[in-house]
């Protein structure tokens, strides 16, 4: 979630004709990361969850592109971006590892 917090919080500071651009985008696929990973452990299967959390790494990998667009236009600074593709690296890879580990359970 601080994430997505970080996301709303970068976004207030573009450019008002990004509103239903990157702006929207961005907050959204931030959202569907959390959100994902909320609806998938409320589900009564692993193999459900595991469903879910790879809809969560994709909305990782649309973030992170856009974040890059947003840093080629001008609207993030270096130094954000980098700290943004730190948090994404370590969610992505703390995503990645709690699948196997579900998926080990499931053998």
């Amino acid at each position: 979630m601080s994430l997505t917090v970080d996301i709303y919080t970068m976004t207030k500071g573009f450019p008002d004709g990004e509103k239903f651009g990157l702006i929207g985008q961005m907050r959204r696929s931030s959202c569907s990361i959390c959100s994902n990973i909320a609806e998938g452990a409320a589900r009564d299967s692993e193999k459900v969850f595991i469903h879910f959390l790879n809809i969560a790494q994709g909305s990782l990998a649309e973030l992170h592109t856009q974040l890059i667009l947003s840093h080629r236009v001008g609207y993030v600074h270096s130094d954000l971006l980098d700290k943004s593709r730190k948090e994404i690296k370590s969610l992505k890879n703390g995503i990645f590892r709690f699948q196997e580990r579900l998926k080990s359970q499931q053998s």
